[in-house]
């Protein structure tokens, strides 16, 4: 048997040569099984075939000309700036899964001074899509009008918005348990022996800063018996810049650990650590929230609370196939659990270092 792909689809843009076994890796099958999918065979679950024109496409190849499929129709998705990594990460498995269902995205991505939500979503009208998954939009902001998502709902085009949640949207919101992501990060360093634990959150105008504030109060009421702590919840810019403003007003305050409301806060609070002459996580423990890509090579590789984006995705996707079909969309918050992932950069507090 022949281990390469067929003639019209052998060479990559690059000039490499495509080997079966490349793709039964990434796919997870055998090399038999590529053949067959590749060379049009029966007798291939329509998931395996799946699998591997989706290795394919991961790995930058090709597809052979019979292979290739029309599109089901155009989705948008539309996504805040994508200087924060685990925007491109929602944007990849959501692009991923909607590929897998024969569909093909458009994404829009807002940068600060840019197009804003509501002229992207004009746009993607204009371009007929036949829905829009929203990531963290307008949709979480407490300060922003609702009529923009009830005037498409009224319009007929199906919709689902991630990260945020309104009792003024009669829509499908998939969302990360974030008032469990906060206790998760709490309990981790009160079980480390700190007492002082800051928050380091962006604008008090979110909904996931909300709930991380309520979890947070929570688990700071619960674990440790500390009801007065508004003076240990510092406010800024979900960047590395406002995580280093935010982690000084809390160094300043006296706190030996701190938990982010996401990663690019998190290296921020460390980098505010070390002006100040101070080691993570040897003086101070730093939490982050998201788990980003490449977020374990910091250093210290970084304690973060990880979203479940492949799960999110996943139910978005799903979600807003079934309102395509005519599934009549329901307003319902699906909440998927966080996962506190330790690494290095939160260790012992100084209750557990006093007592050696």
């Amino acid at each position: 048997m022949d281990d390469e792909l067929p003639q019209n689809s052998r060479s990559r843009s690059d000039g490499t040569t495509i080997r079966l076994a490349d793709i039964a890796a990434q796919a997870g099958v055998s090399e038999a099984t590529v053949s067959r999918v590749l060379n049009g065979k029966p007798s291939v679950s329509q998931s395996t075939r799946q699998a591997v024109l989706t290795a394919l496409d991961l790995m930058g190849y090709e597809r052979p000309q019979r292979l290739r499929q029309r599109s089901n129709g155009l989705i948008g998705l539309v996504t805040p700036e994508l200087d924060n990594p685990i925007f491109p990460a929602f944007a990849q498995a959501i692009e991923k899964a909607l590929t897998q269902h024969g569909y093909t995205p458009v994404l829009c991505t807002q940068l600060p001074g840019g197009a804003p939500e509501d002229e992207f979503t004009e746009l993607l009208m204009d371009r007929g899509v036949s829905g829009i998954v929203f990531v963290s939009g307008l949709h979480a902001d407490t300060t922003a009008k609702m009529d923009r998502y009830s005037r498409l709902i009224e319009r007929g085009l199906p919709i689902v918005l991630l990260d945020g949640y309104s009792e003024r949207v009669e829509a499908p919101f998939i969302s990360p348990d974030d008032r469990a992501a906060a206790r998760l990060a709490v309990q981790h360093l009160a079980d480390l022996g700190h007492e002082r634990i800051g928050l380091a959150v962006g604008p008090r105008r979110f909904v996931p800063v909300i709930r991380k504030i309520e979890g947070y109060r929570q688990a700071m009421s619960q674990l440790l018996g500390v009801t007065e702590v508004d003076g240990w919840i510092s406010h800024s810019l979900f960047s590395v810049e406002g995580g280093q403003a935010a982690a000084a007003q809390l160094l300043a305050r006296g706190c030996t650990g701190i938990v982010c409301a996401s990663d690019l806060m998190a290296l921020g609070a460390i980098r505010a650590c070390r002006d100040r002459g101070l080691s993570v996580p040897g003086e101070v423990s730093v939490v982050g929230f998201d788990d980003s890509p490449l977020i374990a090579f910091t250093d210290p590789p970084l304690t973060t609370v990880r979203k479940p984006i492949g799960a999110m995705a996943s139910a978005a996707v799903a979600t807003l196939l079934e309102e395509i079909n005519g599934v009549r969309a329901k307003h319902v918050e699906l909440m998927f659990q966080p996962e506190l992932v330790v690494r290095r950069s939160t260790g012992s507090g100084p209750l557990v270092k006093g007592t050696r």
